[in-house]
């Protein structure tokens, strides 16, 4: 027992644990597929590229695309030109000039107001493709957005020329509602339009639509959808098509902002969903450990790969005070029947029934003190460690022969 304690020899690898060639061959079917799913990504970006441009892209021929109707408005001598950044934007705008917002709700508020005070002085056309609650009220002051709405067939309803030359045409996608006087109405659908024309200084004007489905190269052709796109987008010889970007310097004040700062707030609130769903999923699937159950080995162990085993966990854990008290406890479990102790004996009976069987008030002739080794304080080092356990042998080995000369 002293040797196991002393010189336990590092730990060697079990038989259970994986080699490097069962670990390859476990995990490379995941990294197969891995891999596959990476080059097949690769593979149909690369295809995708080239002339699609995205959504609503004046340069795109894709279905979700818009150069159906820039090549119309081309036919009758509007020129089109493609922006993507909010400076950019402001400095293009004029009398003679329209400018479509394609995505308003992507533009930050410092990029909103940029754009609302240079379009407001412009004296042009502003259009607006499905503004939401934030975008209406900092670029179309005066109109509030309802709420979402189908996309279908609407009749004018207003007396605006360009919407009763059109007739009806594929439209909806967000109701909205004004409270400016001379505003035109049109198309409305569920009692409040879908299209709102606004009139703003120097004889311009502001035209919000709750739908860009129109101006798509699979839905111009439907309806009067070519014709109003048209009337609208070509009401002045320049055309600038604003497409948002994430490169768009102007995006930011100048301020520093933290990174939730950037997080919309429908976002904020869903995270927080989600973690109180998985806080209340992980306590419902937890397992719940019940008292511990003493089993038997299917194998025998012998008692020396038991007490080894023991001592190779207590020295990589460097468990001395554990192990001083597994090693004292044994001791005391020994010589209590030899004193005439009952089990779990108190400290003080134990220690004085030893130091009387041994003939002396606490410590004998070989200066060893009962009371120190079987309750004494844990051993600082290794080799304290291993002078208690030379000197819990002798003083064992001493009470055996005293009891044994003791006996008649």
């Amino acid at each position: 027992m002293t040797t196991s304690l002393s010189e336990a020899p590092a730990p060697a690898t079990t038989s259970t644990s994986p080699t490097a060639r069962q670990l390859w061959t476990r995990s490379r079917a995941l990294l197969a597929a891995a891999l596959a799913v990476l080059v097949f990504g690769i593979g149909y970006a690369a295809l995708r590229s080239g002339e699609s441009h995205g959504a609503l892209d004046p340069r795109s021929a894709d279905p979700a695309g818009s150069r159906a109707v820039a090549q119309l408005l081309a036919a009758q001598g509007v020129t089109t030109s493609v922006v993507t950044t909010t400076d950019e934007a402001a400095a293009t705008l004029g009398r003679d000039t329209t400018l479509l917002v394609a995505v308003p709700d992507l533009l930050t508020p410092h990029q909103q107001s940029l754009l609302h005070s240079a379009a407001e002085q412009s004296g042009g056309s502003t259009v607006l493709l499905s503004p939401g609650p934030t975008a209406t009220d900092a670029l179309a002051p005066g109109v509030q957005a309802i709420a979402p709405t189908k996309t279908r067939t609407l009749t004018p309803g207003c007396s605006l020329p360009s919407a009763t030359r059109a007739g009806d045409v594929e439209l909806g996608g967000v109701e909205y509602a004004t409270s400016v006087p001379a505003a035109d109405t049109c198309y409305p659908s569920g009692g409040h339009p879908t299209l709102i024309r606004l009139p703003a200084a120097n004889d311009g004007d502001i035209v919000v639509l709750g739908s860009a489905g129109l101006l798509t190269n699979d839905r111009l052709g439907e309806q009067g959808n070519a014709s109003l796109a048209l009337q609208l987008l070509g009401a002045h010889p320049k055309l600038v098509w604003y497409l948002p970007s994430l490169s768009d310097a102007s995006a930011l004040d100048g301020s520093r902002k933290s990174f939730f700062d950037l997080i919309p707030h429908g976002w904020t609130w869903g995270l927080l969903q989600l973690l109180i769903a998985a806080v209340l999923a992980a306590l419902w699937r937890a397992r719940r450990l019940g008292p511990v159950i003493a089993e038997r080995l299917p194998v025998a162990v012998h008692a020396s790969e038991s007490t080894e085993g023991r001592a190779h966990l207590y020295r990589r854990a460097n468990a001395r005070a554990r192990a001083a008290e597994a090693l004292r406890q044994a001791t005391r479990d020994r010589l209590a029947p030899i004193v005439g102790i009952s089990p779990a004996p108190a400290p003080e009976a134990l220690t004085d029934a030893v130091a009387a069987l041994l003939g002396t008030a606490g410590a004998d002739g070989a200066g060893l003190d009962p009371g120190v080794l079987l309750y004494g304080p844990p051993p600082s080092d290794d080799a304290a460690l291993l002078r208690l356990a030379d000197d819990l042998d002798a003083l064992e080995r001493r009470i055996t022969s005293t009891e044994r000369y003791a006996t008649p």
